[in-house]
């Protein structure tokens, strides 16, 4: 557990050092999402309908925007390879990664999404279940995204190829994330939508470290 702490708080330090790598991936949601009630125009039925569409996408594309860093600088500076030669579990370790990915880049964008939901005119039940739909998917858009990010490491093009591995599989995330919402909008139960949340984030907890590690010992050999 030292090794996980210590991970943890390492990546956080360099997160804080590097403000603007967060601040874009901040300031591109804030934007995106804001964006839409001015091209579509200010009739509230029509935000309230693409409200939880639009801040889930937004969500999405502002997680790929940060996800290509996880592993670059390691990657880059040699501290990968010493992560890999400390004995404690790789898949740990991959995991303090990807928890200190989400405190930093995504946990400010599921507690902006009320306000921003505002702009739509969304009522309160409605923002308050967006919200939990956040807290429960963007965790695993995180495990996902790790794994696009160490099959890619090194690779020329890294970007775009990493959208094209883990977009696919954001889909479901997507459908739900927003479905649930959408539900209580309709005045219906989110209790499914959720569920369903709540099972992927658990079965991505469990493999998705495994991948990585298996992608990142390849990626350094």
């Amino acid at each position: 557990m030292s090794a996980f702490a210590a991970v943890l708080r390492r990546d956080l330090l360099l997160a804080m050092r590097r403000r603007a790598d967060v601040l874009t991936t901040f300031f591109f949601f804030v934007i995106v999402v804001s964006l839409f009630p001015l091209g579509v125009g200010p009739e509230p039925n029509t935000l309230r309908t693409i409200a939880p569409g639009v801040i889930w996408v937004a969500a999405l594309l502002a997680s790929m925007l940060s996800l290509g860093r996880l592993f670059m600088a390691d990657y880059a500076d040699g501290t990968l390879e010493q992560i890999l030669l400390t004995p404690a579990p790789l898949a740990l370790l991959v995991l303090a990664k990807v928890l200190a990915h989400w405190l930093v880049a995504e946990l400010p964008l599921v507690l902006i999404a009320p306000m921003l939901g505002l702009q739509f005119d969304l009522p309160s039940d409605v923002l308050w279940v967006l919200m939990g739909s956040l807290l429960l998917g963007t965790p695993a858009l995180s495990l996902l995204g790790a794994i696009g990010a160490a099959l890619t490491l090194g690779v020329r093009g890294a970007g775009a190829l990493l959208s094209l591995l883990v977009l696919p599989l954001c889909i479901p995330v997507l459908i739900f994330g927003a479905g649930a919402a959408t539900a209580v909008a309709a005045g219906q139960s989110a209790q499914p939508h959720l569920s369903f949340l709540a099972g992927f984030l658990l079965i991505s907890l469990v493999l998705a470290p495994l991948g990585v590690s298996a992608a990142l010992r390849i990626a350094v050999e």
